[in-house]
């Protein structure tokens, strides 16, 4: 039995790969272990989308790598999108490193960690043939009432600013028989809340001859006995049907939330974005959404220095977002990456006023956001307890449908905690205090 330290880093999708990889290695005895000092292979699950994540990435394996020159460290294993996008780079430049995992390769996990003909590893092409189901046993890595269920994996889209596609492959739906599946086992392991995650979640079941195959698998996972919510993350604005969203206004157990990471407003930008789309578009979209879904949460992502953004663009993402008054909205700062379309543009934008740009637009939906949490006072909503909070065990913390994991705000529960409560317990809560993105409440 070897003991394996595992860091996991990006998004829920890589996530999802980690608790596979974690599965096989359990599955073959290995013993898992959160200190790293203890460790006999290390295992960096990487990020590798947009320059700050490949930064993490790096630091995190060289942080890693001390171990196997000060602790019980003798074998560094790096998977995940920065090994698929740079593979022949980090190892040439990296020589701590002792095998690489491509995307196509987290069956291999056990034996890069053992030491078993590591030269095997060396053959991904990004071809997009990997594609988990549900006999992998998966270790769960969040809390036990809740779980990411990756539902599709790669992306048809040819976004210009984005490597995605030429990382993780070509769109493929994972079978609604296994999905199903999948939720049934999370659901007897305790899951009550899930997350369906892909690149598209709105494209799901095209590639398998299904007409609005997302509304369908919803309705049949919210027949899974104790799952009590489903959200589903990640969804693309020109493929939001009104059969989708009547399926999440129609059926209790799927949460009032949508994802919908619109990236900018102006026609222009999204243009040269290749997205398509106009002010107009993004309204009409905002606008039915909220006439078919009654008190849904809108969440949102945009980019701003876009390759040409204008102040007058600009202007326009400002006034929209006044306009729409998301619950929830990201932003990132546009980075020039290795094999976009979006590299080649010219009139790029100085990174100063980059970050002048994400500075207002963050300002601005902290003022929306506050007023918008200020409403909720004196409201009462159903609650998915959590646990103690992590800035203080004088308080506990939870989530409503409006909330996602580890993205949104939380409940500050500070009133009406008992010996009964619980983790995972979905309790009435009255919102008694609000803050710009977090909101105080008591059990009732």
């Amino acid at each position: 039995m070897i003991k394996v330290g595992f860091v996991s880093l990006g998004c829920a999708k890589n996530l999802v790969d980690s608790e596979v990889m974690l599965g096989l290695l359990t599955e073959a005895g290995c013993a898992i272990t959160s200190d790293p000092s203890e460790a006999e292979v290390i295992v960096v699950n990487t990020c590798g989308f947009i320059d700050p994540a490949k930064e993490e990435s790096i630091n995190t394996i060289l942080e890693m790598a001390a171990y196997k020159a000060n602790g019980n460290c003798r074998r560094l294993v790096v998977a995940g999108c920065l090994a698929e996008r740079y593979r022949d780079r980090i190892t040439d430049q990296l020589p701590e490193i002792d095998a690489v995992i491509g995307l196509d390769e987290l069956s291999g996990i056990v034996d890069a960690c053992t030491g078993k003909d590591p030269e095997s590893f060396e053959t991904s092409d990004a071809s997009g043939k990997f594609l988990y189901n549900h006999e992998f046993k998966r270790v769960l890595t969040t809390p036990g009432y809740s779980a990411y269920l990756k539902i599709a994996e790669g992306c048809n889209h040819v976004c210009s600013f984005c490597v995605i596609p030429s990382i993780r492959g070509d769109f493929r739906s994972r079978k609604p028989e296994s999905v199903l599946l999948e939720a049934e086992n999370l659901a007897e392991r305790g899951v009550r809340e899930l997350n369906l995650v892909a690149q598209d979640s709105t494209l799901y079941g095209h590639d398998l001859g299904l007409e609005d195959g997302l509304s369908h698998l919803l309705r049949d996972l919210s027949t899974v006995s104790s799952i009590e919510w489903i959200r589903f993350l990640y969804t693309y604005p020109n493929s939001i049907t009104d059969r989708l969203l009547h399926t999440v206004a129609d059926t209790p157990r799927i949460c009032r939330y949508i994802d919908v990471p619109l990236q900018h407003v102006s026609s222009s930008v999204l243009q040269g974005m290749n997205r398509g789309g106009s002010p107009g578009s993004c309204r009409d979209l905002v606008r039915r959404i909220r006439d078919i879904i009654p008190g849904v949460s809108l969440r949102t992502t945009f980019i701003v220095g876009f390759p040409g953004e204008t102040e007058t663009d600009f202007r326009e993402l400002l006034d929209f977002v006044e306009e729409a008054q998301f619950d929830h909205l990201g932003v990132f700062s546009y980075s020039d990456e290795d094999g976009s379309g979006a590299k080649s543009l010219e009139d790029k934008i100085p990174d100063q006023l980059k970050d002048e740009r994400k500075d207002r637009l963050m300002e601005l939906q902290s003022r929306l956001s506050l007023k918008k949490n200020l409403e909720k006072v004196g409201q009462t909503y159903r609650l998915l307890v959590e646990g103690v909070s992590d800035e203080t065990d004088m308080l506990w913390t939870g989530r409503t449908e409006g909330q996602a994991p580890d993205i949104d705000g939380k409940v500050y529960i500070n009133d009406g905690l008992d010996d009964r409560v619980r983790p995972g317990d979905f309790r009435k809560v009255k919102i008694s205090e609000a803050f710009e993105y977090d909101l105080v409440g008591g059990l009732e």
